[in-house]
């Protein structure tokens, strides 16, 4: 029903908003960047680098240099060449005024100009230049250095001449706006990542990173790129073939390029690219990857009698055990679909990758049978694992339902069945349990003691894992299952709290239990569920003055105030079980009060690096690590 005393036809033409020129991003950044949070914020040195990348993949840019400022401004310069200045032919404007202030603008449309780019949508630059308080463009071409300004996306300066240089390239230096981003600090962490990543997928290229506020630089190049990038994965593993598989073909105005290797281990590995853009859904590029695999190394299994006729064929998931791969593929028009726009959906690449790694991988195991027959053989052996793996899953499986309420050894659960604001604490040892069971608030806090160390995944196959009792008893207590039938949405608790002593052996088991998490129930990770305790290290007491502390530094600070007029008792906390339930409770467990670290994936590369480094099987990788990061440990225990 119309309300009285309104006009219906007081919504007319004079009410439709048109925002001018790059004021829709100001107003609605997160539909160009994602989000305004850390992400989106990083996002802005991406767009620029990319572009960068963009004259790369042209052939026409070999270095690009990131820097982000003292005032954490971001400098981005590559050796390109350049953007254009002269005026664009329809827009009657500098190009450069064109590419910095127009949506879906640039040479990327342009096949003549870039027939490959990783540029999503073409709004790239101009959206960092809309988001940023303010941005200084820095052009050499033509024998000439040309420079312009910007202030929230808008001109403030016109293109001029400033100066006269040999060299061409960009360089584009910006300040993200502080009324955009909740946070406008940049993490190096977040960037050296993408820079590592896009110095392995641009082989030869050299990129270069500087951090002004703290003195770091990291330099990445690598000539032997793909074959680099999994052999860097592979540290500190056992490998077949010894040096990575490698190839690089063009067929049908599409280019694949793969590296693969095999590990003594068992987690599968297989990053895949479009454009230079990880596709971490997959997508059509992956699928016909696997499907190639898979029929490759049955042809191969068959025709070498390692398979008899009345055998069935081997699974994709048993041949992809302990594979590492990295498969990067370039496209003209690149379709990206999925929840996060990262899963590939181009149907006829499919096909493509499919005949071009088949091909390029037969003629390879056609020249070292040995390896075929490795690669065989441990896939045959996955096979196997994977039908006791089966059986032990189904134990686990009829376990979740009737062991939980019968644990009274182990878990000791809370009564609320509301997973969002259940906690599972993972204590170290039956001492340690008993304190925290004790102080426990038992309405929302569950805890699981674990006996000794949990088994390494890392040298494990499936099968053992799941015969593991405490592992079982993990999985169990957590709801999710795992591996192929891990479910998320079972999770019984959204809150999972490793809590160890602070000594070696409590860092050993945190390490553990992180590989596990890592390599079968990642999701809980990336979902943000898992949390590591700071336990204090010290108490100290003066009269009945008492005080928790948690870092070395805090001890010395508080020692200069509190030795002045009398004597200090000071306690080293090495185990969980040396407090009373209440100091338990009060320092580590009480949310109202207490430090926990969620721990977060920065870097999926790195990551399964460094598990394959410190958890993997030789030695001299792991020896140089610990040489090469001694330096950074803190709270020693000797």
């Amino acid at each position: 029903m119309a309300n009285k005393g309104k006009n219906n036809n007081d919504y007319t033409a004079d009410h439709i908003q048109v925002l001018e020129g790059l004021e829709a991003v100001r107003r609605r950044p997160s539909m160009y960047i994602g989000s305004t949070s850390s992400r989106g914020l990083h996002h802005l040195i991406f767009e620029v680098v990319d572009n960068s990348i963009d004259e790369v993949l042209a052939g026409y840019c070999k270095q690009v240099k990131v820097t982000i400022n003292e005032d954490n401004s971001v400098t981005v310069i590559d050796d390109g060449r350049g953007i254009p200045v002269e005026d664009h032919p329809q827009e009657k404007k500098p190009a450069v005024e064109v590419v910095l202030t127009m949506l879906h603008a640039g040479g990327k449309f342009n096949a003549e100009s870039y027939k490959v780019s990783g540029g999503l949508h073409g709004v790239g630059v101009s959206v960092v230049n809309a988001l940023s308080e303010w941005l200084e463009v820095e052009i050499y071409r033509d024998g000439k250095i040309y420079t312009q300004k910007y202030k929230r996306g808008k001109k403030q300066t016109p293109i001029k001449a400033t100066g006269k240089i040999s060299k061409t390239g960009t360089k584009i230096t910006f300040m993200p706006d502080s009324k955009i981003f909740e946070n406008t600090i940049f993490d190096n962490e977040v960037v050296i990542q993408r820079l590592r990543e896009l110095a392995f997928l641009n082989k030869g290229t050299k990129i270069s990173f500087k951090d002004n506020r703290s003195g770091r630089t990291e330099i990445f190049k690598y000539d032997g790129g793909l074959m680099q990038y999994v052999a860097y994965l592979n540290q500190g593993k056992e490998t077949v073939p010894k040096k990575p598989l490698y190839f690089q073909k063009a067929a049908n105005n599409f280019e694949v390029e793969l590296a693969l290797q095999y590990h003594a281990g068992y987690a599968e590995v297989l990053y895949s690219y479009a454009n230079n853009i990880h596709t971490q859904e997959g997508g059509t590029h992956e699928y016909g990857f696997k499907v190639s695999l898979t029929r490759l190394v049955n042809d191969f299994a068959r025709k070498l009698g390692m398979l008899k006729d009345n055998q069935g064929n081997l699974s994709g998931e048993d041949i992809r055990e302990g594979l590492t791969a990295v498969l990067s593929v370039k496209l003209l028009d690149p379709q990206f679909e999925g929840q996060t726009k990262t899963k590939l959906g181009n149907s006829d690449i499919r096909s493509v990758v499919d005949s071009i790694c088949y091909e390029n991988i037969e003629a390879y195991l056609e020249q070292n049978p040995a390896v075929a027959r490795r690669i065989i053989e441990k896939a045959i052996r996955a096979s196997r694992a994977r039908e006791a793996a089966r059986k032990a899953r189904e134990l686990t499986r009829r376990k979740n339902a009737l062991e939980i309420s019968s644990l009274p050894g182990k878990l000791a659960d809370c009564t609320s069945k509301d997973p969002g604001e259940s906690e599972l604490f993972i204590v170290e040892g039956d001492s340690a349990g008993g304190s925290a069971k004790q102080g426990r608030d038992r309405r929302f806090q569950a805890i699981l003691p674990l006996r000794g160390k949990i088994l390494n995944v890392e040298k494990a196959r499936l099968d053992k894992i799941l015969a593991n009792e405490e592992i079982r008893t993990l999985i169990t207590a957590l709801g999710t299952g795992i591996e192929g039938e891990f479910d998320i949405q079972k999770a019984r608790y959204q809150k999972i709290i490793i809590m160890t002593d602070a000594d070696v052996d409590g860092s050993h088991i945190r390490v553990l239990l992180l590989t596990f998490f890592y390599r079968f129930m990642q999701e809980l990770i990336e979902s943000g569920f898992v949390y590591i305790a700071q336990p204090p290290l010290y108490k100290v007491k003066k009269g009945k003055k008492e005080q928790y502390l948690f870092r070395e530094e805090e001890l010395d600070r508080l020692l200069n105030e509190w030795t002045r007029d009398g004597n200090v008792g000071i306690q080293r906390y090495k185990g969980l079980g040396e407090m009373n339930p209440d100091q338990l409770w009060d320092t580590t467990m009480n949310p109202e009060s207490r430090i926990i670290k969620r721990v977060e994936l920065v870097d999926a590369m790195q990551a399964d690096n460094i598990f394959g480094v410190l958890m993997g099987d030789k030695v001299e990788p792991r020896r140089k690590f610990i040489e090469d990061n001694a330096r950074l440990v803190q709270n020693l225990d000797i």
